[in-house]
């Protein structure tokens, strides 16, 4: 699919991994929706970039939110062509240990935000999508991608949580290309390693460097313009269905 003059929605567009495709997106031709509770960041970033951006306030765990923010986009510029999602949190806890059980507050909270927000965006998504006029003469309408993590393979020491969740994203991408398959949405997932986001900005050197000398080559932590290149590829590609695609410098995680 030829994204230029098509319609993207990116959830956690306002920084890290989703500001980056956003602003790929923008700069090839796309309007791009940006999902996000941050709105300082979100609205900034629509600033900067231009007419082709809006940001809208969206819970991606609530229904209600995330029907309004798609309605919304439709209503402005006529369709829905691409969703990625990348909205997400982590937290570092065990399933038991000095501190006592996991919380099953904070376990419920990643679930929700990783893996039922991410769900509930595609769902909703796909429904928008499959009224599309087909954009191509495989008769393609839509293309969704989802982002997991290494931690789906090789979870860490304390990411219980997240691990599986991320497993999860890497599990539904297969039935989900399936049953979007009658209605020319394609579905992939990004499964990214260490990525500099603003994240490691904050700390220390010789933590940042010992991180860097992990990944086997290049020797150093990836690029949010990197992540955001493969989801460009990913949508321009029409080959490229039920993937989960590894980007992480070939590093494989230890315990901890």
């Amino acid at each position: 699919m030829d994204i230029s003059g098509k319609i993207a929605v990116v959830t956690g567009g306002a920084s890290g991994l989703g500001r980056g495709t956003v602003e790929r997106f923008v700069a090839d031709g796309a309007k791009v929706a940006i999902f996000d509770l941050n709105e300082p960041g979100g609205t900034a970033l629509a600033g900067e970039l231009g007419d082709n951006v809006d940001y809208y306030s969206v819970n991606v765990t609530d229904s209600q939110s995330v029907q309004a923010g798609l309605d919304a986009v439709v209503a402005k510029w006529g369709g829905l062509h691409v969703v990625c999602n990348y909205a997400g949190i982590g937290m570092a806890a065990k399933t038991y240990g000095k501190a006592g059980p996991h919380s099953l507050e904070d376990y419920l909270k990643v679930v929700m935000i990783n893996q039922v927000g991410t769900f509930n965006v595609c769902r909703l998504s796909a429904e928008k999508m499959s009224s599309n006029q087909p954009v191509n003469d495989d008769g393609g309408r839509g293309v969704i991608i989802n982002t997991a993590s290494v931690a789906a393979y090789e979870g860490q020491i304390g990411q219980v949580a997240y691990s599986a969740t991320k497993g999860a994203i890497v599990g539904m991408t297969l039935p989900m290309a399936r049953e979007l398959a009658p209605y020319g949405i394609r579905v992939n997932t990004i499964v990214p390693g260490l990525i500099h986001t603003p994240l490691f900005d904050t700390v220390e050197e010789s933590y940042y460097k010992a991180l860097e000398a992990s990944v086997v080559y290049p020797p150093r932590l990836g690029k949010t313009a990197e992540i955001a290149k493969l989801a460009a590829y990913l949508v321009d590609n029409d080959y490229m269905n039920g993937e989960c695609v590894r980007m992480d410098g070939a590093i494989r995680m230890q315990p901890r």
